[in-house]
């Protein structure tokens, strides 16, 4: 007896064709969710690398606060 909820498993991306051009991909959620996390991963990086290229200024503590304070 084969069960009702029967998960297909897509190991493999599915290409999804319209006039014999790929105009979409099925691929496994879990797939998707790492390929996901790898550009947000790569955004990020990219951010932290723009960081270092600015130039840091410092600025006494009290007038930090000051600031802080006014608002």
């Amino acid at each position: 007896m084969q069960s009702k909820n029967k998960k297909h498993i897509v190991n493999e991306p599915e290409v999804i064709y319209r006039n014999n051009k790929p105009v979409s991909v099925i691929i496994d959620i879990d797939k998707y969710n790492e390929m996901l996390e790898r550009l947000e991963d790569i955004e990020d990086l990219e951010y932290i690398q723009s960081l270092k290229k600015k130039k840091l200024s410092f600025r006494k503590l009290d007038d930090v606060l000051n600031e802080i304070n006014n608002v």
